[in-house]
């Protein structure tokens, strides 16, 4: 995005001694803690769901699984992706998303195989107990939602996610 599409910061506003409330409580802080918040309750929802395998429930347990590993689950394509779309999709570099998949791939949450429109190619699918995962993570992201609509209201549910949504998109 263009730095002109941002209007330019009001005058007046400059740090002063004794006034530094802003650095706790602007937007951009915010939203970093809200969105630790809700990841970190998917990953307890997670690792608590009886579907799940149960070694995996356990690295959930254990903080072993991060919002880094919850990557593969947000962005791999059901029928699986190359490894250098799912990094592009991630907002990842291919070597870093690279190492993720190695370790999702020790957890036998996914696995890698022969493209079929590509014989120079492989890709990163999920397994069996991948998909369990991915099942267990669409669960717990439908209740942290319902969790977050009952504590602030519908409506004001409503509207952040309408404003995020256009935030995020650049329009």
């Amino acid at each position: 995005m263009p730095e002109t599409a941002f209007p330019a910061p009001a005058t007046g506003t400059a740090a002063t001694p004794g006034n530094d409330d802003w650095r706790q409580i602007h937007l951009g802080r915010l939203l970093g803690h809200a969105m630790r918040r809700f990841d970190a309750r998917v990953l307890y929802l997670m690792a608590h769901n009886v579907h799940v395998p149960l070694a995996l429930s356990n690295l959930a347990a254990r903080d072993q699984v991060s919002a880094a590993h919850v990557h593969i689950t947000r962005h791999l394509a059901l029928g699986g992706s190359r490894l250098t779309d799912l990094a592009e999709r991630a907002g990842m570099t291919k070597q870093a998303m690279g190492q993720l998949v190695d370790q999702c791939e020790a957890w036998g949450l996914v696995r890698r195989e022969q493209d079929a429109h590509d014989a120079r190619s492989r890709k990163v699918v999920f397994t069996e107990a991948g998909l369990a995962w991915v099942q267990a993570f669409h669960d717990a992201v439908t209740q942290a939602e319902a969790e977050f609509r009952a504590e602030v209201g519908n409506e004001v549910a409503t509207v952040v996610m309408i404003g995020l949504e256009t935030y995020a998109s650049g329009a």
